[in-house]
């Protein structure tokens, strides 16, 4: 059994990602207009009636933003945990019984043709979560907003077929940036906040070790970072270490107003 994932939008203006299996489709997260999202699905030849839910991550506006709109237009069941629910209750709006979902952080569940882990990150949310959905013996996962890469969060993502992973912000381009205060500064470089391109290229190195061989960097800030700077620092870091981008490994970016590649892993 193959898995479809595609990135349809990654960064802080709103994050949404398609994956599917089977019968099986779902979006992880909805932070754009029920419309937008809808827009980048018809991009590539998906409808969203067909989907079989939504799953969040967390409750901040650009994971949510479309998400109760999409659950009541299209009938979605929405899949969150207690903490994500409770403090996303205003942002969803009224949400049926019957598409009221909640799993366990750090447990499995399932929809349709999918299973999907839920695993705990660092982020200054209520409970936030990474994603691993399988199917088959195939595997993906997104792993973003996290301030830093526990232990836990790489056991979670040791050998999935395709990451998403955070590649948020330049640390010198963030210090100069003028129009964010030293407070909003401290919280994306905290342990809390968002990954650097430096950190996120550590993490690609101990991933590679792990198995994994093909990561899409995400939720690249608008302000602090570029994507050729983003890849850069990534490619940089794996050349250094002996491999070949393209072969060796596999290096793609998932851009923040627009559908990214569409993968067929398996």
């Amino acid at each position: 059994m193959s898995l479809t994932f595609c990135s349809l939008f990654s960064g802080s203006s709103g994050n949404a990602t398609y994956i599917a299996s089977g019968k099986t489709g779902i979006l992880i997260d909805a932070g754009l207009s029920g419309r937008q999202i809808t827009d980048a699905l018809s991009r590539i030849g998906v409808l969203p009636e067909t989907l079989s839910g939504i799953i969040i991550t967390h409750e901040h506006t650009d994971h949510v933003k479309g998400a109760g709109i999409l659950s009541r237009k299209y009938h979605l069941p929405l899949y969150a945990n207690e903490g994500t629910w409770a403090a996303m209750a205003r942002q969803v709006g009224t949400i049926a019984p019957s598409e009221r979902r909640v799993f366990e952080t750090d447990s499995d569940f399932y929809i349709g043709d999918l299973s999907v882990h839920a695993f705990a990150i660092p982020h200054d949310a209520a409970d936030p979560v990474g994603f691993r959905v399988y199917a088959g013996g195939c595997s993906v996962a997104t792993a973003t907003d996290m301030g830093c890469i526990r232990k836990s969060v790489m056991n979670a993502l040791s050998g999935t077929d395709l990451v998403l992973l955070e590649s948020n912000h330049d640390p010198a381009m963030l210090m100069r940036n003028e129009h964010y205060s030293a407070a909003l500064k401290r919280r994306i470089l905290g342990e809390h906040g968002h990954l650097s391109n430096e950190a996120c290229s550590r993490g690609i190195l101990t991933l590679y070790e792990s198995g994994v061989r093909r990561l899409v960097l995400g939720h690249l800030s608008a302000e602090n970072n570029t994507p050729e700077l983003a890849l850069d620092t990534a490619l940089e870091a794996v050349t250094r270490e002996g491999l070949t981008p393209d072969e060796d490994i596999f290096l793609d970016l998932g851009w923040r107003d627009r559908p990214g590649k569409l993968y067929q892993i398996g």
